[in-house]
């Protein structure tokens, strides 16, 4: 008759005595599962540690070649802008050379007999970069050589736009956000479309979209003076183009970051905000001295 477990005979190796152990072949079966359970237990323990070490010493590698490739961007960067700097700095200078010498005068004497041929004819872009370019490079020779005459009305004592201060400069509450937050010009209300036009005489060097200013303006007058106007509906002027005090910029709108139509204005010394009120309030006076102004 088949037995149902097997039979351990221990004998002892001093008095010869033997003991019979019984051992069901469950026990034995579950002691080998269980040990079968354990090493596939162990293997996969072993396999996982190997593969997230694997994983952190590739993850290593990658941050490194990541910050080498990231300094080689910045050193790519800087690069270029000291380039950008040397270029326009020698397209400056050759305009005026060429301006002083005639060059350009017959280079366009010369140019017009080989019109014949279209591959040679400039594209609109570029015409239009070679403009912004000569009215620059041209408003940047006046200023140097007649800074008198520009000073005269470089100052921006203006009212940009006809309308009434709604927002000061300084600390205040942000509109949208409601919290607390500096007002780095002043808000003036007026209807949807009025003219804007130039605080002051002076080389506009911004007019295209601008972030939260949506459409802006920015105007150099000179000896480190820049006036900004900001959401506009529509840009009249463009980069280079030489303005004078009261010539239209643009139309007010509300473009950008606002609650609702007005213009933006700000008077700033380099990049240093400064408060616009006491050349707004200079202009207040005048106006109600003389009404034959822009305004």
């Amino acid at each position: 008759m088949k037995q149902p477990y097997f039979i351990v005979v221990v004998a002892h190796s001093l008095h010869g005595s033997l003991r019979r152990i019984h051992i069901p072949h469950t026990v034995i079966y579950a002691v080998l599962a269980l040990a079968l359970l354990g090493t596939f237990s162990v293997f996969g323990i072993l396999t996982s540690y190997a593969r997230m070490v694997w994983k952190v010493s590739n993850y290593n590698s990658l941050r490194e070649e990541a910050n080498l490739l990231r300094e080689r961007y910045q050193n790519l960067l800087r690069a270029m802008d000291q380039t950008n700097d040397q270029l326009a700095t020698l397209q400056l200078f050759a305009t005026e050379v060429s301006a002083s010498y005639g060059i350009r005068g017959n280079l366009a004497t010369r140019n017009s007999l080989l019109l014949e041929d279209g591959d040679l004819l400039p594209s609109y872009p570029e015409t239009l970069e070679e403009y912004n370019f000569l009215k620059s490079a041209r408003f940047s020779q006046i200023f140097r050589r007649y800074p008198k005459m520009w000073l005269t009305n470089s100052t921006p004592s203006l009212w940009p736009a006809d309308g009434r201060l709604v927002g000061h400069f300084g600390g205040r509450l942000d509109p949208l956000s409601g919290e607390g937050t500096f007002h780095a010009g002043v808000d003036i209300s007026a209807p949807y479309g009025s003219r804007v036009r130039a605080a002051g005489d002076g080389i506009v060097v911004h007019a295209e979209w601008a972030g939260a200013y949506g459409r802006m303006v920015v105007i150099e007058h000179g000896s480190g003076v820049y006036t900004r106007y900001a959401h506009l509906a529509r840009i009249d002027v463009i980069d280079g183009q030489e303005v004078r005090r009261g010539t239209p910029v643009g139309l007010l709108g509300g473009s950008g970051r606002v609650t609702g139509p007005h213009l933006h204005y700000e008077v700033r010394m380099g990049s240093n905000p400064v408060n616009p009120y006491k050349f707004l309030a200079r202009s207040a006076v005048a106006r109600e001295v003389r009404r034959d102004l822009p305004f």
